[in-house]
Protein backbone atom coordinates (compact mmCIF):
# COMPACT_ATOMS: atom_id res chain seq x y z
CA UNK A 1 0.00 0.00 0.00
CA UNK A 2 1.22 3.51 -0.72
CA UNK A 3 0.11 6.87 0.60
CA UNK A 4 -2.31 8.55 -1.80
CA UNK A 5 -3.48 12.13 -1.42
CA UNK A 6 -7.24 12.49 -1.50
CA UNK A 7 -8.48 13.93 -4.78
CA UNK A 8 -11.40 16.36 -4.29
CA UNK A 9 -12.72 15.95 -7.80
CA UNK A 10 -12.81 12.12 -7.72
CA UNK A 11 -13.89 11.08 -4.20
CA UNK A 12 -14.24 7.35 -4.97
CA UNK A 13 -10.72 7.04 -6.37
CA UNK A 14 -9.09 6.52 -2.96
CA UNK A 15 -11.40 3.64 -2.12
CA UNK A 16 -9.59 1.55 -4.69
CA UNK A 17 -6.02 2.68 -3.97
CA UNK A 18 -5.99 2.81 -0.16
CA UNK A 19 -7.05 0.53 2.69
CA UNK A 20 -7.72 3.49 4.99
CA UNK A 21 -10.54 5.89 4.31
CA UNK A 22 -11.10 9.28 5.96
CA UNK A 23 -14.89 9.45 6.19
CA UNK A 24 -15.15 13.13 7.10
CA UNK A 25 -12.98 14.09 4.15
CA UNK A 26 -15.11 11.97 1.83
CA UNK A 27 -18.41 13.55 2.86
CA UNK A 28 -17.09 17.09 3.35
CA UNK A 29 -15.25 17.36 0.06
CA UNK A 30 -16.69 14.55 -2.05
CA UNK A 31 -20.38 15.32 -1.96
CA UNK A 32 -20.88 18.81 -0.59
CA UNK A 33 -18.03 20.72 -2.20
CA UNK A 34 -20.08 21.66 -5.27
CA UNK A 35 -21.50 24.90 -6.59
CA UNK A 36 -21.12 28.40 -5.17
CA UNK A 37 -19.45 27.45 -1.90
CA UNK A 38 -16.62 25.58 -3.62
CA UNK A 39 -13.73 27.25 -1.76
CA UNK A 40 -11.40 26.51 1.14
CA UNK A 41 -12.95 29.15 3.39
CA UNK A 42 -16.20 27.21 3.77
CA UNK A 43 -15.18 23.62 3.12
CA UNK A 44 -11.46 23.61 3.91
CA UNK A 45 -9.82 21.27 6.40
CA UNK A 46 -7.51 23.95 7.80
CA UNK A 47 -8.22 23.18 11.47
CA UNK A 48 -7.43 19.47 11.24
CA UNK A 49 -4.04 17.94 11.88
CA UNK A 50 -2.00 16.34 9.11
CA UNK A 51 -2.11 12.55 8.95
CA UNK A 52 0.48 10.04 7.66
CA UNK A 53 -0.25 6.34 7.15
CA UNK A 54 2.51 3.84 6.46
CA UNK A 55 2.22 0.10 5.86
CA UNK A 56 4.96 -2.26 7.01
CA UNK A 57 5.13 -6.02 6.69
CA UNK A 58 3.37 -6.84 9.96
CA UNK A 59 1.67 -3.59 10.94
CA UNK A 60 0.45 -0.14 9.95
CA UNK A 61 1.76 3.11 11.43
CA UNK A 62 -0.35 6.25 11.71
CA UNK A 63 1.09 9.61 12.72
CA UNK A 64 -1.11 12.59 13.49
CA UNK A 65 0.47 16.04 13.98
CA UNK A 66 -1.26 17.59 17.00
CA UNK A 67 1.13 19.99 18.74
CA UNK A 68 0.01 21.93 21.80
CA UNK A 69 -2.17 19.17 23.26
CA UNK A 70 -1.59 17.00 26.31
CA UNK A 71 -2.29 13.26 26.55
CA UNK A 72 -5.36 13.97 28.67
CA UNK A 73 -6.87 16.15 25.89
CA UNK A 74 -7.33 13.20 23.50
CA UNK A 75 -10.32 10.89 23.23
CA UNK A 76 -9.62 7.81 21.09
CA UNK A 77 -12.24 5.15 20.44
CA UNK A 78 -12.73 2.23 18.08
CA UNK A 79 -16.31 1.66 17.04
CA UNK A 80 -17.43 -0.83 14.41
CA UNK A 81 -14.06 -0.87 12.62
CA UNK A 82 -13.64 2.90 12.75
CA UNK A 83 -10.80 4.66 14.59
CA UNK A 84 -12.16 7.92 16.03
CA UNK A 85 -9.68 10.53 17.27
CA UNK A 86 -10.77 13.76 18.90
CA UNK A 87 -9.08 16.35 21.08
CA UNK A 88 -10.19 19.49 22.86
CA UNK A 89 -8.15 22.04 24.76
CA UNK A 90 -9.11 25.33 26.38
CA UNK A 91 -7.00 27.86 28.24
CA UNK A 92 -7.72 31.14 29.96
CA UNK A 93 -5.40 33.80 31.32
CA UNK A 94 -6.46 36.82 33.34
CA UNK A 95 -4.37 39.71 34.65
CA UNK A 96 -5.78 42.54 36.78
CA UNK A 97 -3.92 45.83 37.15
CA UNK A 98 -4.86 49.14 38.71
CA UNK A 99 -7.14 50.44 35.99
CA UNK A 100 -7.65 47.49 33.60
CA UNK A 101 -8.21 43.76 33.34
CA UNK A 102 -6.61 41.74 30.55
CA UNK A 103 -8.33 38.46 29.79
CA UNK A 104 -7.22 36.02 27.07
CA UNK A 105 -8.64 32.65 26.20
CA UNK A 106 -8.19 30.04 23.50
CA UNK A 107 -10.04 26.97 22.31
CA UNK A 108 -8.68 24.28 20.01
CA UNK A 109 -10.44 21.08 18.95
CA UNK A 110 -10.54 18.57 16.11
CA UNK A 111 -12.06 15.22 15.15
CA UNK A 112 -10.80 12.63 12.66
CA UNK A 113 -12.28 9.22 11.81
CA UNK A 114 -10.58 6.49 9.82
CA UNK A 115 -12.23 3.32 8.58
CA UNK A 116 -9.77 0.55 9.41
CA UNK A 117 -8.94 -2.27 7.00
CA UNK A 118 -10.38 -5.65 7.96
CA UNK A 119 -6.88 -7.08 8.55
CA UNK A 120 -6.20 -4.87 11.63
CA UNK A 121 -6.22 -6.33 15.15
CA UNK A 122 -8.34 -3.53 16.59
CA UNK A 123 -8.16 -4.95 20.13
CA UNK A 124 -4.35 -4.48 20.13
CA UNK A 125 -3.99 -0.92 18.82
CA UNK A 126 -1.30 1.03 20.66
CA UNK A 127 -1.12 4.83 20.86
CA UNK A 128 1.70 7.13 21.97
CA UNK A 129 1.94 10.93 22.16
CA UNK A 130 5.40 12.48 22.01
CA UNK A 131 6.65 15.92 20.86
CA UNK A 132 3.29 16.88 19.32
CA UNK A 133 2.91 13.65 17.30
CA UNK A 134 0.17 11.15 18.14
CA UNK A 135 1.39 7.76 16.87
CA UNK A 136 -0.53 4.53 16.44
CA UNK A 137 0.71 1.03 15.77
CA UNK A 138 -1.89 -1.27 14.27
CA UNK A 139 -0.85 -4.91 14.04
CA UNK A 140 -2.09 -6.96 11.09
CA UNK A 141 -3.93 -10.25 11.33
CA UNK A 142 -4.54 -12.97 8.81
CA UNK A 143 -7.83 -12.60 7.02
CA UNK A 144 -9.54 -15.52 5.37
CA UNK A 145 -9.11 -15.21 1.64
CA UNK A 146 -12.27 -14.94 -0.35
CA UNK A 147 -12.82 -17.83 -2.69
CA UNK A 148 -14.26 -17.59 -6.14
CA UNK A 149 -17.93 -18.49 -6.33
CA UNK A 150 -18.47 -22.15 -7.06
CA UNK A 151 -20.93 -23.03 -9.77
CA UNK A 152 -23.37 -25.72 -8.76
CA UNK A 153 -24.82 -27.66 -11.62
CA UNK A 154 -28.35 -28.97 -11.54
CA UNK A 155 -28.52 -32.70 -12.13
Amino acid sequence: MSLVKFNKKRPFRNLVTSDFFDMEDFFDKGFWNQGLINDDFWNGRKGEPALNIKENKGHYEIELAAPGFDKKDFNITIDDGCLNISAEKTSEDEEEKDNYTRREFSYNAFERSLQLPENVKDEEIKAKYNDGILSFKLDKKEVAKKHKPKVVEIG
